[in-house]
């Protein structure tokens, strides 16, 4: 099978081995993680540095991309997420020096304890190791994993997509000589560039420890099938708002906009509006037409086109759709209980709100609703690490066990046990004369 909108390879370039640098991705890793806290500070801080120094080449690179990606005809939500002008560039290298700001991920003691008197057990915070990362567009995304991967002691492996391949070399050249000139081993973080060598890092299940990629649907589908190595992120990004009955009917209309319209190709943007029988003729006009003003397309349902005929008719596809683009599908629902269950049927478990006055309502929805992000009066559009004041994200989780929603450093640390004695053995705490554990907190 191949990825997706990809033709198979043949030849040298399909028998890729990364193994080498993989190994030396771990032992810069290795490395990296015992650095201290200020070390590591250190060395974010001259990242961003050598990217303000190379900000002339690394927009220069992205306009390059730019100008391929038209002649390619790349999809109107790829081509937004794949711009990095001066102003966005600058925004990034800000939350790279944000990151340094955080507090330490890594020998947080996580539990303490005394199993008996003279025997210790910690649990500790530490890396996950190497991750890999692939990515379509946002080359963006290389600067926010680039620095979390340093701040956890993690190495990272980055492949972004054909169309953002200058603006990544730039980028991760910039990062290596931040890293050198901090003194830091620049393996630590490594750029691929192949589309053979997608598959072949797929395949390095004995030297990378976690793949998050960030991407369509149908591709990261293909990365969760085609790898044994841990996954983490979200194929979907079906997000809902849904306005009850007693919605302030202006605060509806300018979150809808801004859920929608404000970035329709990130994933958390909106992709359907719910709106309860009541609420149609005192709130679906005013919503609609903000919609409307701001150049997104309204799909309604049949009770919903009674009152605006000339709205293209929603089929069931649309309910499951992620349009990353200036499109909306549009329900009316008879009960908060009925929006719930068709959150919870067509969601994505990424992130859904609910816009109601009432307390009560507010409070079924978010402890009912599935998903990672649950918000109330409120748009979507907050599910992001960095607005969550995690500096930045290497990704939205959308699985159920943690890390879930938006994954800053806590995500990319695990933990071990540490255990210290003074020469105690099991037998002692077994059989009839067994000594008792104290298992007392310290």
């Amino acid at each position: 099978m191949g990825i997706p909108g990809v033709e198979e390879k043949v030849g040298a370039e399909a028998a890729v081995d990364l193994s080498a640098i993989a190994v030396q991705t771990r032992t810069a890793a290795r490395e990296l993680a015992q650095l201290s806290s200020t070390a590591r500070n250190q060395a974010i801080a001259a990242i961003a540095t050598a990217l303000e120094a190379n900000a002339e080449a690394i927009t220069a690179a992205n306009a390059a991309d730019l100008e391929a990606a038209i002649a390619d005809h790349l999809a109107k939500p790829l081509y937004g997420r794949l711009k990095l002008d001066g102003t966005k560039l600058k925004g990034a290298i800000a939350g790279v020096r944000d990151v340094a700001q955080l507090p330490d991920p890594i020998g947080t003691v996580q539990l303490h304890r005394e199993l008996d008197d003279g025997l210790v057990l910690k649990r500790v915070a530490c890396p996950l190791g190497v991750l890999g990362v692939i990515f379509e567009s946002r080359p963006d995304a290389v600067m926010q994993i680039a620095s979390l991967a340093v701040k956890s002691g993690n190495g990272v492996i980055l492949k972004g997509g054909k169309e953002a391949v200058r603006s990544c070399q730039a980028l991760v050249s910039a990062i290596k000589q931040g890293l050198t000139e901090a003194g830091v081993n620049p393996d630590a973080v490594q750029l691929l560039t192949t589309r053979a060598e997608t598959r072949a890092l797929l395949a390095l299940d004995g030297y990378v420890d976690l793949i998050i990629p960030r991407g369509s649907n149908s591709f990261v589908r293909y990365v969760q099938d085609n790898t044994r190595i841990p996954v983490l992120g979200h194929a979907d990004g079906i997000c809902h708002l849904y306005v009850d009955s007693t919605a302030d009917v202006a605060q509806a209309a300018q979150i809808a906009v801004d859920a929608k319209a404000g970035y329709p190709s990130a994933c958390n943007a909106i992709e359907t509006l719910l709106i309860h029988r009541d609420a149609v003729d005192s709130h679906l006009g005013a919503i609609a037409t903000a919609l409307e003003s701001a150049g997104v397309e309204l799909r309604g349902d049949a009770t919903s086109r009674q009152h605006f005929p000339h709205w293209v008719a929603a089929t069931e596809e649309d309910w499951a759709t992620e349009y990353s683009d200036l499109i909306l599908a549009v329900k009316v629902v008879d009960s908060l209980e009925a929006a719930i269950d068709h959150i919870n049927r067509y969601g994505s478990r990424h992130t859904d709100a609910i816009l109601s006055q009432d307390a009560a309502a507010a409070a079924t929805f978010m402890a009912q609703v599935d998903a990672a992000g649950v918000y109330h009066n409120c748009s979507t559009r907050f599910a992001d690490g960095f607005r969550y004041g995690f500096g930045a994200e290497v990704g939205i989780s959308t699985q159920k066990l943690p890390p879930r929603g938006p994954v800053g450093l806590d995500g990319l640390v695990t933990y071990k046990y540490l255990l210290v004695g003074q020469g105690q053995i099991v037998a002692t705490y077994t059989g009839d004369q067994a000594k008792p554990f104290t298992h007392r907190d310290l």
